[in-house]
C-alpha cells in the first residue's frame, strides 16, 4: 500500500456536487493499493501514520502527533498513485489492484485509524472526487508498506 500525506489546517471532499467528508486540522491521506497487498500492509501504514509527529510543539519543531494536536483525517482511495508512466505518455495502471480488493484494504485501513480513536472522513470509493485543502506547512510525506522491512 502507498500513502501520500499532507498535512492539513481543513480539508474537504465532494462527489456529484455534495460534500461527502470534511476535517479541521489534520491529515490529507491519498491510499493506493496494489495486487500484492494485505492487512498487514494496512496495518502497518495506519500505525506508522498514527504515530507520525508531524505537528509543531511550542519550539517550531515537529514534535507532535496528529493524537496530540486532536487531529482529523480526510482519507481518499487513489489508484492512481500505482501508475506507471516509464513508457509512453499515458500512465498505465497495471499495477494497482482490482477493485474489490482495494476497496476491502481501504476500508480496512480506515477502520484501524478508527480504532485508534481517530475521526476518519472519507470520500466515495470509485467515483470522480473533487478535494479541496488547505495544506499546511507545506509537509507532504510519501509512506509505502512494499519499500520498508516491517
Amino acid at each position: 500500500m502507498r500513502a501520500v500525506l499532507q498535512r492539513a489546517k481543513n480539508a474537504s471532499v465532494t462527489v456529484n456536487g455534495e460534500k461527502v467528508g470534511k476535517i479541521a486540522k489534520g491529515f490529507v491521506l491519498l491510499i493506493g493499493v496494489t495486487h500484492s497487498d494485505t492487512e498487514k500492509d494496512a496495518e502497518y501504514l495506519a500505525e506508522k501514520i498514527s504515530g507520525l509527529r508531524v505537528f509543531e510543539d511550542e519550539n517550531g519543531k515537529m514534535n507532535l502527533s496528529l493524537s496530540d494536536v486532536e487531529g482529523e483525517i480526510l482519507s481518499i482511495s487513489q489508484f492512481t498513485l500505482y501508475g506507471d508512466i516509464r513508457k509512453g505518455r499515458r500512465p498505465n495502471f497495471m499495477e494497482a489492484a482490482k477493485p474489490d480488493q482495494a476497496n476491502r484494504l481501504y476500508e480496512y485501513f480506515n477502520t484501524r485509524l478508527r480504532e485508534k480513536g481517530f475521526v476518519v472522513e472519507t470520500g466515495k470509493f470509485g467515483e470522480m472526487m473533487d478535494v479541496t485543502f488547505t495544506n499546511d506547512g507545506p509537509v507532504t510525506l510519501i509512506i509505502d508498506s512494499q519499500s520498508l522491512n516491517h
